[in-house]
């Protein structure tokens, strides 16, 4: 009898704890990709559910939440870029979009084909522009809501990252991030001791 072939996908992806973010900066609590990716899903979720409830949006709330998981897993071959480095110049941003598709491609062939089919979508989803752009901005909150945390440790090597954070999320023109910023950020400034827990 042959032995099943060994898959190594979701090995892989378990990796994901294992790569930092923030890499040139002074953290008081270290983050990696699969703690950010959690946030990043979380929040993703709450903002198409805000945009269905109040914006007369029709999203899925829970495919919104799964591209949040796996939005960063190519970080496992290439690393977190510092934002800096990979805005450096345009040739080198759109080499290292391609450098992110061929890690994608790669994981996925880790999956027996039938289910790399159905992953390939929740990897690959930058041409449906309603969830491309919640996914970016769901990413600059958790981004902003480090900062936050960072400066409330007192570590102020994050102050210029939240006020550009900040400003990027100002000019959006998602009315469900306005939302989120205005009702759900506050609480994120705040002590245990002073959250309103009922």
């Amino acid at each position: 009898m042959t032995a099943p072939r060994q898959y190594d996908f979701f090995a892989f992806l378990s990796r994901m704890r294992y790569i930092s973010r923030w890499g040139l900066m002074r953290n008081t609590v270290p983050e990696n990709i699969q703690e950010h990716s959690l946030d990043v899903a979380i929040i993703a979720h709450a903002l198409a559910t805000i945009r269905n409830t109040y914006f007369n949006g029709t999203l899925d709330p829970s495919r919104a939440a799964l591209y949040g998981i796996f939005h960063d897993a190519s970080e496992i071959f290439t690393g977190d870029m510092p934002t800096p480095v990979k805005h450096f110049n345009p040739n080198f941003k759109k080499s290292f979009h391609q450098l992110e598709d061929r890690a994608r491609k790669k994981l996925l062939a880790m999956l027996p084909p039938e289910l790399a089919c159905a992953y390939e979508p929740l990897f690959f989803f930058e041409e449906q522009s309603e969830y491309r752009d919640l996914l970016k901005a769901a990413d600059k909150i958790a981004a902003l809501t480090k900062c936050i945390e960072e400066e409330k440790s007192g570590n102020l090597e994050f102050r210029r990252a939240r006020a550009e954070h900040e400003e990027n999320l100002s000019r959006t023109h998602l009315p469900e991030v306005q939302f989120f910023l205005e009702t759900f950020l506050p609480g994120y400034r705040l002590s245990l001791d002073e959250l309103d827990l009922g």
